[in-house]
Formats: C-alpha cells, structure tokens, sequence
C-alpha cells in the first residue's frame, strides 16, 4: 500500500449515498413530480419485443428455427398477441410518464396507448413488404452474398434496419422515447447510427455499415446504397431568440433515387443529391449535387 493511499481519509458511505440522492436536476427523473412515480419504458422488454417481430417479419429465420409451412401462421398469430400486450404496457409507460394530468391511472393514457399499439401492429405488413426489398438490395448489391438467406442472418446493416423500419412507425405515431431506445439498442450492437425520424424508401441497403449515421431530418429514396463511414448530418443548429437550438426543422440532406455513397464521405446540410449521382469515398459535401454526377476528392 502506497503513502498516499495509507493517508486517504475514510468514505462516508452514508454521505455519498445522502448526495447521490439528492433530487438537484434533471437526472434525478423529475422526482418532486406526482407524474414521476410511473415506471419509464423498460429497455429489455422492448428488446424482447423486436426481436419477437423480428421472428415475425422473418420467420424461421428467428426465434423459433422449426416452423412447418402450415404452423406459421399460428406461430406469427401467437406471437404477435404477446407483443400487442407488452408494447401497449411500454406505451403506456410512456404517455404517462409525461402525462400533464399527474395521476397514477389515467384512462386516457391507457385508451391511447391500445389505440397506438393496434395502429401499429397494422402497419407490420408495410414493414414486411419494405424489409422483402431491403433483403434483395443487399444480396444483389453484394457479390459476396451468396443468398438473401446470408444477408438476413449475417448483415449487421439489415438488422439495424430492421430496427430502424419498425422504430419508424412507432415515432410516426408521434410515441416518445420508445422509437429512439429501439434504434440505439441496434446503433450499440452494429455501429450504425439511424435516427427513427428519418425517411428511408425502398430497397435500401448498407454494405459494411459500421459508423454510418442518418439524421432524425435524413430524406432517402428508393434504391440508395451506402458504404462503412458514411455521415448524412447537419451542418448547423439554428437558434431561436433565447440560444436555443429549433427543434424539428429539416437541417440533414435529401438524398434521391439511385445514388451511390461511398466509405467515408460526409455530406452535411439541407443539400440535394442528385438522382443517380455518385459520391466517392471521403468526400466532403455542404452544397447540392446535381443528378448523374459523379463527385470525388479531386473534384
């Protein structure tokens, strides 16, 4: 044991514990508030929930691996009334949790929250049909696939947008904290960073994926791919006449039809990429490019 370690003074635990419990900003959840003592949504149960949508929009693939062609539909049927379940829970968690009403039950949070979970269950056959897309882009805009079975299984960026394409329609239905939880369980496991209020069409795919970020006001069309690296930010945070950043104004690029975006390009701002233009590795982009171009570092 070293000198200075044999001076230290002695750790009042209970003093430690009195500071740490302290309700003196906006970490401690809001606590004086009555509308406080409702649970947040949990992160393990929405894990749970999108990968049991996962063996939904899959099936076979995921969860259960032996599934006979006349047993899936009983399989999707029972699963899904397990999620409808649990998600109206985590829903519910949500709306009251920043329910101005401050009561313990509130009929109005529980009623919406059945009314958004049915909305969403609706719309998984979009997903689907979005995803079947996304699967082929990724085994014909690969040549090392060696089937969309490969690309399902294996490809980090398919199963971030996976979770990007279900955590969208959640935000679509303007339902907090759950949407941005789902895409960054994804962003922690494979790298890529999708805001679920972006806009991504059809046929999308990510090869390699790693680092890739899309912001909440990203605008993507159909048939887009992107390289590792690849950064669609903003440029600048407008303020309002007290310094605060405005929330919710379109601040990220659009991106059409068709384009190529190479391993580590940086694109930034409210700029169009042209339909069909191609953008080389490394680039770095604030102004619009017109449709067919071909932009590389020399250029």
């Amino acid at each position: 044991m070293d000198r200075e370690t044999k001076e230290a003074p002695p750790v009042s635990l209970h003093r430690v514990i009195e500071e740490l419990c302290e309700v003196n900003n906006d970490l401690a959840r809001r606590l004086k508030r009555p509308v406080a003592r409702q649970p947040l949504p949990s992160r393990d149960a929405l894990i749970e929930i999108v990968e049991s949508l996962r063996s939904v929009l899959f099936p076979g693939y995921f969860g259960t691996s032996e599934i006979a062609d006349d047993c899936v539909a009983f399989h999707v049927g029972s699963v899904l009334d397990g999620v409808a379940r649990s998600l109206q829970v985590q829903i519910k968690r949500g709306l009251c949790f920043s329910c101005e009403r401050q009561l313990s039950e509130c009929p109005e949070c529980e009623n919406r929250a059945r009314l958004l979970t049915a909305m969403f269950i609706a719309r998984l056959p979009e997903v689907r049909r979005l995803l079947a897309t996304d699967v082929m882009a990724a085994y014909e805009g690969d040549p090392a696939a060696t089937g969309p079975d490969e690309a399902i299984l294996c490809y980090p960026g398919l199963l971030a947008l996976t979770n990007y394409r279900l955590a969208h329609e959640l935000f679509s239905l303007n339902i907090g904290l759950i949407p941005r939880m789902i895409t960054e369980h994804a962003h922690s496991l494979t790298g890529i960073d999708i805001h679920p209020g972006a806009r991504i069409g059809e046929s999308f795919f990510m090869d390699h994926g790693t680092g890739i970020v899309i912001g909440e006001t990203c605008e993507i069309g159909d048939r887009v791919r992107l390289y590792q690296g690849v950064t669609l930010g903003a440029k600048s945070f407008p303020l309002d006449n007290d310094g605060n950043p405005i929330k919710g104004i379109p601040r990220h690029p659009r991106v059409e039809d068709g384009v190529i975006i190479y391993s580590g390009a940086t694109i930034l701002g409210r700029v169009v990429i042209g339909k069909g233009a191609v953008v080389g590795g490394n680039v770095w982009l604030t102004r619009d490019v017109p449709a067919g171009s071909q932009i590389t570092q020399a250029r």
